[in-house]
């Protein structure tokens, strides 16, 4: 029925939902408890050599550990205004401040610079909501054009496989809609996409960390782990690139540290969307598993289906256009006038969507003279076109 089949989509939404928010708190979880399992003793050891070379330091320059501590915590006051032990460049100069704008509009937040005084305060505030929304925009138009390319790519290694086998003829290249006989509905597979993701992220993380390793003077392995933390946006900021006051070859060190980073950061973000689907997927699975025994429970206390009743998803064709026509000589009743008003509005959604896909990945738009009916979603899918769909101010006809 019309009337139980809305609630019951709105109902799997919720359980969806419910169900990766669970999984995400088990994941938090087992997460906190494996990292208190391998960072605990440590701080505990650092804590107490800590402790002993206050004591003895106290102890060799006859201070007291009162007015020790209270020169210490001058220290973190002057570290937070940017004054650091060792000699390090100026962190509001205009190469220092170029560099902090950029991990604010990229939410990495490496924390090693802040602004201290009220008006920088406040113009973060502003600065950052602009700034923040446009990267994000970007971020979204990089992962469109990203995945079209990949889609593109591997059409053609698709294409040229078939011609070898001969299950393809020949087309010319200017011709990218000709070769529908062989390639019809084919889209890109999400694992491979997400595998030519991943290396990419990983060449980008290797030849950044080999840069790294050599300028900055970290080992590898904290130069991977420096790279990760970077282009995921975490920032946790216990590791800086450019922040000496000198470097060999500085400006041209500064452009490929600020080239690594866009690009890795947007790699990431499009390897982190793709894993999002493969996610959603097994939350699916698991509902379909979890579901599954109780659909065998419910079937048997359904009872039978009409001949002419026609069913989301069913195709009226199928029935003999029993919508559009009295069935028996009689009207229709009023809950298959609701299905087909139903169906007339919703039913071409899921194609729309899976048709604008196919195109993007051919690289065409089927020739029939007429704007598709579902055109919102010319302007892009997933977050993109839902903003296009949903917001008339975006659509771009005003």
């Amino acid at each position: 029925r019309l009337q139980a089949a809305a609630p019951r989509h709105v109902n799997e939404d919720n359980a969806r939902f419910l169900l990766l928010a669970a999984l995400i708190v088990l994941y938090l979880l087992g997460d906190a408890a494996v990292f208190s399992a391998l960072e605990l003793a440590h701080e505990r050891q650092a804590k107490q050599r800590w402790e002993e070379r206050l004591a003895n330091f106290s102890r060799r320059h006859n201070l007291s550990r009162d007015e020790l501590r209270g020169f210490l915590r001058h220290y973190e006051e002057a570290t937070e205004a940017g004054i650091r032990v060792d000699h390090t460049r100026p962190r509001w100069d205009f190469t220092g401040a170029f560099y902090f704008v950029g991990t604010v509009v990229s939410t990495i937040g490496f924390g090693m610079t802040t602004p201290a005084t009220v008006g920088g305060k406040i113009f973060l505030i502003f600065y950052g909501l602009i700034g923040c929304a446009s990267t994000i925009l970007f971020f979204n138009l990089f992962l469109e054009r990203l995945i079209t390319v990949i889609a593109y790519i591997m059409k053609s290694c698709q294409q040229q496989q078939l011609r070898r086998e001969g299950a393809l003829p020949r087309e010319s290249p200017k011709n990218l809609c000709g070769a529908v006989g062989g390639l019809a509905g084919w889209k890109p597979s999400v694992y491979y996409v997400m595998l030519i993701l991943c290396l990419a992220s990983l060449l980008i993380s290797c030849c950044a960390s080999a840069m790294y390793t050599c300028i900055e003077g970290w080992s590898y392995f904290d130069s991977l782990y420096f790279c990760f933390v970077a282009f995921s946006t975490i920032g946790f900021g216990d590791l800086v690139s450019s922040q000496n006051a000198m470097y060999e070859s500085q400006g041209l060190y500064r452009f490929a540290n600020f080239a690594f980073i866009l690009m890795g950061v947007c790699c990431i973000y499009s390897l982190f969307n793709v894993i999002s689907i493969l996610i959603k997927q097994s939350v699916n699975w698991i509902l379909r598993k979890m579901g599954s025994g109780c659909c065998r429970q419910c079937q048997g206390g359904l009872p039978r289906a009409r001949r002419n009743v026609i069913m989301p998803g069913s195709d009226p064709s199928e029935t003999g256009g029993v919508m559009d026509s009295e069935v028996g000589g009689r009207r229709p009743s009023e809950e298959m006038i609701s299905m087909k008003d139903f169906l007339t509005a919703n039913k071409v959604s899921l194609a729309a969507l899976q048709k604008q896909l196919s195109e993007s990945t051919n690289g065409c738009r089927l020739q029939t003279g007429t704007q598709p009916r579902d055109s919102e979603f010319s302007g892009g899918v997933g977050a993109f076109a839902i903003m296009n769909n949903r917001l008339a101010e975006t659509s771009g006809d005003r």
